[in-house]
């Protein structure tokens, strides 16, 4: 399994579609997370003035249609996430049919993200 972060208004926008983020044009794959933890950090480092509610979308690797590649960050992780953790890049849209859970991102008062629920 693996978590992709969208805020709710662009994963919502074409629900009968397979999901093409910018990132697929501009970086050639769609930028996903392996689990929770990392999640949240790349949340922290990325994604605090995104707009809300923010979403984490879980998705069964195995039923996506694209090319899934597990690659280490470059230049580097966001801080938090260790080094050489490798992050799953998806080289098309993510399939609908392949998500199992869609969660919101939790913040506290600082604004951090602090959980998914």
């Amino acid at each position: 399994m693996i978590y992709h972060v969208v805020p709710l208004a662009e994963w919502n926008a074409e629900p009968g579609r397979a999901y093409a983020p910018a990132s697929l044009a501009e970086d050639g794959f769609v930028h996903c997370s392996p689990d929770e933890a990392t999640t949240l950090a790349v949340v922290n480092a990325y994604y605090r003035a995104a707009p809300r509610p923010l979403l984490a979308v879980l998705l069964d690797e195995d039923r996506l249609t694209a090319r899934c590649v597990w690659e280490a960050a470059a230049p580097a992780p966001p801080p938090g996430v260790a080094e050489g953790t490798l992050f799953p890049h998806v080289f098309g849209p993510l399939d609908r049919d392949a998500v199992r859970r869609v969660s919101e991102v939790r913040w506290d008062g600082a604004g951090r993200a602090t959980g998914l629920s």
